[in-house]
């Protein structure tokens, strides 16, 4: 199989096109454009760290220099017979062939579809059949294993699967399994040039061709295939280019794995739609993290919440850092606390931009100059749409949101009510890889159904308030909970690093309250202490713990996300 031109119906890219939110601009052209303009200056720079992850030293390159290692990589690709519509499965860290992967795959319109570090047999052979890879190109050695080789062993069970590909110069030396090819990075010569350019102008790109399948994060189910276009990549890159106020002098240090929306259309599409420098770095590793920071003089990064939070707290180690290059952090994906987006503001100038996002295409940012105030910032996005409230970011004029009473089906119009998120608009994918297998994720108008309950907040109805995912809310006695907002709570407690709040089985009441932590070092919590606390945050009693389970670390998914399935799966069933 190969992915059919055009994810979006024709009638939308015409609707879309004449209000100006998509064009015909591809990535690709994007990337032209930039070594055109900046061939000489600095584009990318590998992970510190590179030489004890991957065995080679870590690169610096231009812009021209980038080009000419992607050139090289596209005509190798083609030489393979890989072309149109062809996906291939990727797994590699963040690193400079991660980056020319992409865009070297993207220049011959392959797609496509990258892979954590950590996945293994299972989920390559899952994705692999669902995606019907062609290729798939990862490393030959990674840690005690050969991400290359184990692939291979799968060819068997993925009859689309025509090549293993090891890029990069960790490739050099050890030995490979027999049928795993090599590639190593190259600048292109003349004629691999002109293949390529040739190509490029017989088959050119279409803004509607799929880029990418990426996956959902399977946090309580199976992942599903996520098709993305040019054409709502590019609209959805402006809430993270807006946001931050992304320009050509920034440099982004990127700690997200580029594999999902928080990697890419958090720091990869904004460096290259700003032609800014992009620092990789992978996987995470705080001393390498704050030197990267010091050492290229990063101004913007994104963190987990958590981290934030620690580091708040930790003023020795934040006085041994210079974080003075920095301005701005992206972080979200949980609810954040407001002390801790005030902290960094008051103590270190620094604004925490808060993000809320999906694969789908959502896309709520609250950015410092939307919400001055820092407790506002921490636990509210725009309401686009809201009457009289304009905002700075571009997507604002462009998507229509509504929130939708599960019960009636009613649109919501009054602060307080809890409803499921729905939007449309040019940020929103088309439709799930075999959606015609899946529930659909769009309702009767339309409208992509987020499972996010939000509620409308604010003097004016102005905000969006972030309850819990539809299928989290606790039912006890008849009342409804919704465990991000005791997550909230419990985070501020000084001594709790991360928290997830979980409903455990009850005959009587159907569910009760459990909140399983992760401690600060040195530090000890009991139950007792935990609703001591949160009583002083006068919250309803019906919503306090009523367990308390310490874990060393929670358990989380590549991209970061808590796994409460394995929270909810006792032990000995889990291991």
């Amino acid at each position: 199989m190969t992915m059919a031109r055009g994810l979006h119906p024709q009638a939308r890219v015409a609707d879309y096109q004449a209000r100006g939110w998509w064009t015909d601009e591809t990535v690709d052209q994007l990337f032209a454009q930039q070594v055109r303009t900046r061939g000489e200056e600095l584009a990318v720079v590998d992970p510190a760290n590179r030489e004890a992850l991957l065995g080679s030293p870590p690169r610096r390159l231009t812009w021209a220099e980038l080009d000419a290692e992607v050139t090289h990589l596209a005509a190798a690709l083609l030489d393979l017979g890989l072309g149109r519509g062809d996906v291939i499965g990727v797994q590699l860290p963040n690193a400079v062939e991660l980056v020319e992967v992409y865009l070297a795959a993207w220049s011959i319109g392959v797609v496509v579809s990258p892979l954590p570090m950590q996945y293994r047999e299972r989920e390559v052979l899952g994705m692999g059949t669902q995606a019907d890879f062609a290729a798939y190109v990862t490393l030959a050695r990674w840690g005690d294993r050969s991400p290359a080789a184990d692939v291979l062993a799968l060819r068997d069970r993925l009859p689309s699967l025509h090549h293993v590909i090891a890029l990069g110069p960790a490739a050099e030396g050890g030995d490979l399994a027999e049928g795993v090819l090599t590639i190593h990075p190259a600048s292109a010569d003349d004629t691999e040039r002109a293949r390529l350019e040739s190509h490029v102008a017989s088959d050119p790109n279409d803004a509607n061709d799929c880029l990418t399948i990426c996956w959902t994060s399977g946090t309580e189910s199976e992942p599903k295939g996520v098709p993305r276009c040019h054409l709502d990549w590019l609209a959805i890159c402006w809430a993270t280019v807006d946001a931050p106020r992304v320009t050509a002098d920034d440099v982004l240090l990127n700690p997200f794995p580029m594999v999902n929306m928080a990697g890419i259309n958090g720091m990869f599409l904004p460096w290259l739609r700003t032609g800014c420098v992009l620092v990789q770095h992978h996987p995470f590793d705080l001393p390498t993290f704050l030197a990267q920071i010091a050492t290229e003089r990063v101004t913007y990064t994104v963190a987990p919440p958590a981290l934030l939070w620690m580091l708040l707290h930790n003023e020795p180690l934040l006085a041994q850092v210079d974080l003075s290059s920095l301005t701005r952090i992206g972080s979200g994906s949980v609810p954040l606390q407001p002390a801790m987006v005030r902290g960094w503001q008051e103590k270190h100038g620094i604004g925490i931009i808060n993000f809320f996002g999906s694969n789908e295409g959502v896309g709520l940012l609250s950015s410092p100059d939307d919400f001055p105030d820092p407790d506002e910032r921490a636990q509210f996005f725009p309401r686009y749409g809201a009457p009289g409230t304009t905002w700075s970011s571009r997507v604002s004029e462009w998507i229509d949101v509504r929130l939708v009473d599960l019960v009636t089906g009613e649109d919501i119009t009054e602060p307080g009510v809890p409803g499921e998120m729905r939007l449309n608009g040019p940020t929103v994918f088309a439709g799930y890889l075999h959606g015609e297998r899946l529930a659909s994720p769009f309702d009767e108008r339309g409208y992509l159904r987020s499972g996010d309950l939000f509620e409308i907040a604010g003097d004016r109805g102005q905000f969006l308030h972030y309850l819990d995912r539809a299928k989290d809310l606790i039912i006890r006695g008849g009342m409804n909970i919704a465990p991000a907002e005791i997550e909230g709570l419990i985070a501020e407690h000084p001594a709790v690093v991360d928290v997830a709040v979980i409903g455990d089985p009850d005959e009587v009441l159907g569910e009760r309250v459990a909140a399983v932590v992760s401690l600060a070092p040195g530090q000890s919590l009991t139950l007792e202490e935990l609703v001591d606390f949160m009583r002083g945050q006068h919250i309803a009693s019906f919503k306090l713990p009523e367990r308390l389970e310490v874990r060393d670390d929670l358990p989380r998914n590549p991209v970061g996300k808590i796994l409460k399935r394995l929270l909810r799966t006792p032990a000995k069933e889990s291991s």
